[in-house]
C-alpha cells in the first residue's frame, strides 16, 4: 500500500513542554522516515509558533499566519489555509486538537489526546454542550479516528456511542528517557510533574500533606496555568504546609532522568489524563510512583498503589505504599515509540485508501 502525503496541522506545536509536545516530537520524525519509504510524505504546517523540536529532512514544513489561539481563531485561519491549498498538495490532513479544521474538500484524520473538556468537575454545563458539539462535529468531519490509550477509546464508545471499529489506539511511550540508576537521599523529595492545572489536581497532595506530617517534602514541577499556582500557594499557607512544599516551575526535558533517580517516590493525582506519559516515565526510571484511580492511569500502572481522586487520607496510604514497596512491575515492551509511529503511518495508509477514488 503506497503511503500518501499527510499534511499534520501543527499551529499548536509551539507549545510548552508536556505531553501531547512529547508525543508529536517522538512520532512525526519517526513517521516522516516511514512515509518516505512508502513513497509518501509529511508535511507540517507551521503557524506563528513556529515548532518547539527539530523535524528531519524528509519532512516538509509549511508556514503559515496561523495562531496557536484561541481555538476559534486557530481554526478560521487553519481552514483559510486549506482552502488555498493547491490542488494535489496533499492526499490528507491529519488534526489532533479541537475544533477540527473542516472547510475543505480534503479527507482527514484526528486522534484524540483527551475528553477533559466533557468533565463535570472541571467545566459548567454550558461549556461541555459545547465541547460537546465541537467534539461530535470533528468526529462526523473525520474519515478516520484515533485515540492514545484504551481509555480515551472506551469514553468515546460510552458517551458519543461511537462506534468501536472506526477507533484505532495509538498509544504513547517513554522509551526516549535516559535511565539512571537510582539514587535517592535520606531525605529525598516526594515529586509531582505536569502543568499546574486544576485536572492535574495538586491540592489533593497538599491535602494529603497536612494529612500526614511524615510525608517527604513535596516538589512540585510544571508550568503555571490561568492563575492556578496563586490558589494553590494559597491553600498551601491555609494548610500550613507552606514550608513544606518546593515550587520548581518547568523542568528541562534533559534534567528528568536525574529527578526520576533521586526522588522518593512520583504522585500523580490527576482527575482526566488521556494517556499520562510522566506515569509511564516514572515506572521506566524505576521510580516508586502513586497514582490516581483513573482509567488512564489504571491501563498504564495497573500494580501501581492508587487512590480515589477526591480522597487524601487514601493518597496518603497509597504514597506510603509506594514508599515502602519500591517501584510498580511494568511491562516496558508494552509501549514503544517506534510500534507507535508504524501504527500512526498504518493509519494514514488505511485511511487514505478508504478515501481514494475507485479505478474502473
Amino acid at each position: 500500500m503506497k503511503a500518501p502525503r499527510v499534511l499534520v496541522l501543527g499551529s499548536v506545536l509551539g507549545q510548552a513542554a508536556g505531553g501531547v509536545r512529547r508525543h508529536n516530537a517522538e512520532l512525526l520524525p519517526r513517521a516522516a522516515g516511514l512515509l518516505a519509504e512508502r513513497g509518501g510524505e509529511l508535511i507540517v504546517l507551521e503557524g506563528r509558533g513556529g515548532i518547539a523540536f527539530a523535524l528531519p529532512e524528509e519532512c516538509a514544513r509549511v508556514r503559515a499566519d496561523i495562531p496557536a489561539g484561541p481555538p476559534l481563531a486557530r481554526v478560521r485561519a487553519e481552514n483559510r489555509f486549506l482552502s488555498a491549498l493547491a490542488h494535489g498538495a496533499c492526499d490528507l490532513v491529519h488534526g489532533a486538537h479541537l475544533p477540527l479544521a473542516g472547510r475543505h474538500a480534503l479527507p482527514c484524520t484526528l486522534l484524540l489526546h483527551d475528553l477533559r473538556r466533557l468533565e463535570p468537575a472541571l467545566y459548567p454545563v454550558h461549556r461541555r454542550w459545547l465541547a460537546r458539539m465541537v467534539l461530535r462535529q470533528a468526529l462526523a468531519r473525520a474519515s478516520a479516528l484515533a485515540t492514545v490509550s484504551e481509555a480515551v477509546r472506551a469514553e468515546l464508545i460510552e458517551v458519543l456511542r461511537v462506534d468501536p471499529r472506526r477507533i484505532r489506539v495509538i498509544p504513547n511511550a517513554a522509551d526516549h528517557l535516559p535511565l539512571l540508576p537510582r539514587a535517592p537521599l535520606a531525605d529525598a523529595p516526594l515529586i509531582a510533574l505536569g502543568h499546574l492545572e486544576p485536572r492535574k489536581n495538586l491540592a489533593l497532595l497538599l491535602r494529603a500533606l497536612a494529612l500526614e506530617p511524615g510525608l517527604p517534602r513535596l516538589e512540585i514541577h510544571g508550568a503555571a496555568k490561568a492563575g492556578e499556582a496563586e490558589r494553590l500557594r494559597k491553600l498551601a499557607e491555609q494548610l500550613g504546609v507552606a514550608a513544606r512544599v518546593r515550587w520548581c516551575g518547568p523542568i528541562e526535558e534533559q534534567a528528568l532522568p536525574e529527578l526520576y533517580a533521586r526522588a522518593a517516590a512520583a504522585v500523580f493525582p490527576a482527575l482526566v489524563e488521556g494517556f499520562g506519559i510522566g506515569v509511564l516515565e516514572s515506572l521506566r526510571a524505576r521510580c516508586p510512583t502513586a497514582v490516581s484511580r483513573i482509567p488512564a492511569h489504571r491501563e498504564i500502572a495497573p500494580q501501581a498503589p492508587s487512590f480515589a481522586p477526591d480522597d487524601p487520607a487514601e493518597c496518603v496510604r497509597a504514597i506510603r505504599a509506594a514508599l515502602s514497596g519500591g517501584a510498580a512491575p511494568l511491562k516496558a515492551e508494552r509501549f514503544s515509540w517506534d510500534r507507535s509511529a508504524a501504527a500512526l503511518v498504518d493509519f494514514w495508509c488505511r485511511a487514505h485508501a478508504g478515501n481514494a477514488p475507485s479505478r474502473t
